[in-house]
């Protein structure tokens, strides 16, 4: 009996030695296999990591490859356009037409960008006078973009030389919600006339926009004020527009003024003056700049009484700004005037200060509330003062004129004068708080 206990006994040691030998090689078995598994898991991310990177880097290549074949593709189109350009302009034989013309009085110039209607519409009313003075004005149209239907338009016109301006710069506003069409509207003006001036060397430029009829004496308009350009430094630009042009407040086709407001829409500069103005060119609203005291720097324009050019561009960059209330109603001049046979002389500084200060001095003064009724019942010229643009605005709103300053100055103003027609021969002048004193006239 006691041998069959201590047998048992034995059997359960062995077996208990059994079970554990078995539990410490499963353990090491299990070890090794979590081990084995944690090496692969390890492995598994290295790869997946080195996959995404491989990713990364094809899709940067791709990138790189796509934004490659876009240059390529921007600049093989570039270079059709060019070589376009250059065929187009050996077939209309531009050199001929200037060695005709040594010396033209100045190129006239058409901005354009994608409104083929609207070109059509200022070319054929420039063609309609153009003929006569053909060699003295060689014509050009710049098209900024690549519109086909605008560019086609332009190349069917045997008289006109074409431009291509192409950019493909992205453009970067100073500020947040500014219009990106200003900028490429600058920068196109920048291009076409350095290439007028600096390139195809003319001394003299008339730049014009896509959505302007011009008058019959436009042409004879710009010979005419051509020399006085060049004569007296005190003169920027001339210009064919006046905005307070609307058939109510004008009267007489020859008569010109002298203004500190640039007018823009129509305008004639000097290469002397675009050598001054291109290296400091902005990057938009290249307009407002113009009329900066900085950069006109106390130098005037000379303005018409009576348009030489009508702005029929409601739709465009602007988005018609003004349109209705202002441009619509503008005097085109419908008059032939004979300017070879006129002296412009008074244009010239000296004497137009003592002929408009003349003027304003001989005017009536009228005070009052109601200046519209007694401008209605005073025979003559008249002069009303104001104190500053406030009260300038209340006035300039009774009579209908613009009401808009630019840097300190209403439009169309010299000296601070305001000068307009109402309804009759008769000249309004709005006068500034130091307009008397610049004009050399005794306050009144």
């Amino acid at each position: 009996m006691a041998r069959s206990c201590c047998d048992i006994r034995l059997l359960l040691i062995v077996a208990a030695a059994a079970f554990i030998f078995i539990q410490v090689r499963l353990f090491t078995t299990q070890s090794e296999y979590a081990d084995r598994l944690a090496a692969a898991v390890e492995s598994e991310n290295q790869c997946t990591t080195q996959m995404r990177l491989l990713i990364d880097q094809i899709s940067i290549q791709q990138g790189k490859l796509v934004s490659l074949e876009e240059e390529k593709r921007h600049k093989d189109e570039e270079c059709a356009q060019l070589k376009a350009l250059v065929r187009e302009l050996e077939r209309k034989g531009l050199n001929s037409l200037i060695k005709n013309n040594k010396v033209p009085v100045a190129a006239v110039v058409i901005m354009a960008c994608n409104r083929r209607d609207y070109l059509e519409r200022t070319v054929e009313s420039i063609l309609k006078y153009h003929s006569p003075v053909a060699s003295k004005f060689p014509l050009f149209i710049s098209q900024d973009g690549t519109n086909q239907a605008v560019k086609d338009k332009a190349l069917s016109y045997n008289q006109i030389t074409y431009m291509q301006h192409l950019d493909f710069e992205p453009v970067h506003p100073e500020r947040p919600g500014e219009i990106l069409a200003y900028y490429k509207i600058a920068r196109h003006y920048k291009w076409a006339l350095d290439a007028l001036f600096n390139k195809h060397n003319f001394n003299r430029v008339i730049i014009l926009e896509d959505d302007m009829e011009i008058a019959p004496d436009f042409f004879d308009y710009f010979e005419a004020t051509a020399s006085i350009l060049d004569k007296d430094e005190t003169i920027m630009a001339v210009s064919s527009w006046n905005d307070n042009g609307q058939v109510q407040f004008v009267h007489d086709s020859k008569t010109l003024y002298r203004s500190d407001f640039f007018p823009g829409l129509g305008w004639m500069l000097t290469k002397s003056i675009w050598n001054e103005l291109s290296p400091k060119w902005p990057k938009a609203y290249w307009d407002d700049w113009l009329r900066l005291k900085e950069v006109h720097q106390d130098r005037q324009f000379i303005r018409p009484e009576i348009c030489r050019t009508y702005n029929f561009g409601e739709h465009g960059s602007s988005m018609g700004q003004f349109f209705k209330q202002y441009l619509e109603s503008i005097k085109l001049n419908d008059a032939r005037i004979d300017w070879k046979s006129m002296d412009l002389s008074y244009l010239m500084e000296d004497k137009f200060l003592n002929h408009f200060a003349k003027l304003v001095s001989d005017a009536k003064l009228v005070t009052g509330p109601d200046f519209v009724l007694k401008a209605s019942n005073i025979n003559g010229d008249i002069k009303i003062k104001y104190r500053d643009q406030q009260e300038f605005e209340i006035v300039a709103r009774q009579f209908g004129i613009f009401e808009e300053w630019k840097d300190g100055i209403p439009r169309t103003s010299y000296k601070g004068v305001v000068v307009f027609r109402y309804k009759s021969p008769k000249r309004i002048f709005l006068v500034g708080p130091n307009s008397l004193q610049q004009l050399g006239i005794k306050d009144l």
